[in-house]
């Protein structure tokens, strides 16, 4: 196969291409997917961080 005598190398190769192609594959289905909603905590947190970063 390609040149290829030894069967090991060949399954190294053939799983690198096959994991390629299943993050390929996972990236497409998640490429849209929403994301996190922001806590109320986390909210309040940026809003004092933006006051605290303004008056320096």
């Amino acid at each position: 196969m390609l040149g290829i005598e030894d069967k090991y190398v060949a399954a190294v190769y053939l799983l690198c291409v096959a994991s390629a192609l299943l993050c390929v594959v996972y990236g497409l289905v998640n490429w849209n997917r929403g994301a996190d909603e922001a806590k109320t905590e986390d909210v309040h947190w940026a809003q004092e961080e933006k006051k605290i970063e303004g008056e320096l």
